[in-house]
């Protein structure tokens, strides 16, 4: 029997009842279909995402105003996406991918951007959405972003490249982020809505990846791509702040979605540890195996813990980009641990595609690499000591 998270403080009965749908929608649809979505590398699984829709999985974050199922706290986002990157954390982290388009717009937008944008991502047939922040040469140095934004009248005209662009291929709109100002780093940094279909706009091929081939990614090309002003968020250089926010929560729920790994993969190895028999006893009787089994248990509490902090401490409005990067970091981490520990404790079997665990090995490698790599997250940890 799967090993079933306890937290500290009991639940409300609204998050327990968003747990409870979550977690039987990922094991009745997800669980099912991730070998079928792993296998088909860079289709949409569309079946899963409309019956997440369906059901409101896919905009339980955005405000009840525009449509949505209005869960504001990052605490109650967390649990949901636990449970449904348990499931499948390439098709958990797809289900609630609008939610990184939408946060932007909060964050910056004003009233009338809000409904117009964020209504559509309610509806029953929900588009996909994408965030559009690193480029060929600027990865975790988001400040150098080197896609133009000119003024022309009424419009900007924006230039420049996009690439491992999430939910690129399939998305409807996307939230572009590019300079006004070159070579002043974050203080030209500004946010837009482009839709797609503008002329200029150019989405590349789906990139081939080693794992969570649910989500495909590819590459924009933006040329002289004209946006109206209306679709600009905040005002000129207001950017780089609402990306810095963005990137607080989305790191924390990353944690969340690797503690949903960390489980699966614990699930896993403990199932076959007690039916594999080796030496005539289970598998599990061995200390080895069992040590293992212990250390995967407490790596992946240590995973909730951390992140349960940082989504707290968020929601109470302080700034948390110590304690965000301390979750991903070690629930990253620990996630990476903890599926090798899996292909560890199936032996030759965990090595096959006979089991999951081999590709939650290799999903479970982007968390420590997407929205700040571990030694980005270590330098931001390491800068915050020294400024205290």
């Amino acid at each position: 029997m799967p090993r079933v998270p306890r937290t500290a403080l009991p639940l409300t009965e609204e998050q327990a009842d968003a747990v409870r749908l979550a977690r039987d929608f990922a094991a009745a649809e997800i669980r099912p279909r991730a070998r079928q979505v792993d296998e088909a590398d860079h289709e949409l699984p569309r079946e899963i995402w409309a019956k997440a829709a369906e059901i409101g999985l896919t905009s339980f974050m955005i405000p009840e105003e525009y449509g949505g199922g209005g869960v504001a706290d990052l605490v109650t986002q967390c649990l949901v996406q636990e449970e449904l990157c348990h499931g499948d954390i390439a098709i958990g982290n797809l289900v609630t991918s609008n939610g990184f388009f939408a946060a932007p717009v909060l964050e910056l937008g004003n009233e009338e951007q809000r409904k117009r944008f964020l209504t559509p991502l309610c509806s029953a047939t929900p588009p996909l959405t994408a965030l559009a922040t690193t480029e060929p040469g600027v990865g975790s140095d988001a400040a150098a972003i080197t896609t133009r934004a000119v003024r022309d009248g009424d419009h900007y005209l924006l230039t420049g490249q996009k690439s491992w662009i999430s939910n690129a291929p399939f998305a409807d709109y996307f939230v572009v982020f590019a300079t006004v100002a070159p070579g002043t780093r974050s203080k030209g940094v500004t946010a837009f809505v482009v839709e797609r279909g503008t002329p200029g706009l150019t989405i590349g091929k789906p990139m081939p990846k080693m794992g969570q081939r649910g989500i495909a990614c590819a590459e924009l090309f933006l040329d002289g791509v004209r946006v109206p002003v209306e679709n600009r968020l905040g005002e000129e250089g207001q950017g780089f702040y609402g990306l810095m926010r963005t990137f607080d929560a989305s790191r924390i729920l990353i944690a969340s979605a690797c503690t949903g790994l960390s489980r699966a993969a614990f699930d896993a190895a403990m199932a076959y540890a007690k039916d594999r028999e080796q030496f005539g006893v289970k598998i599990i009787e061995h200390q080895s195996v069992a040590f293992r089994l212990a250390d995967m248990a407490t790596k992946t509490d240590i995973s909730r813990l951390v992140a349960m902090r940082a989504a707290e401490l968020y929601d109470t409005g302080v700034s948390v980009t110590e304690e965000a990067a301390i979750a991903k970091l070690t629930a990253s981490e620990n996630a990476m641990w903890c599926t090798w520990a899996a292909v560890q404790t199936h032996g030759g079997w965990g090595y096959s595609r006979e089991f999951l665990v081999e590709k939650w090995m290799r999903d479970a490698k982007l968390e420590e690499l997407e929205e700040g790599t571990s030694d980005i997250q270590r330098l931001i940890i390491s800068r915050a000591l020294a400024r205290a």
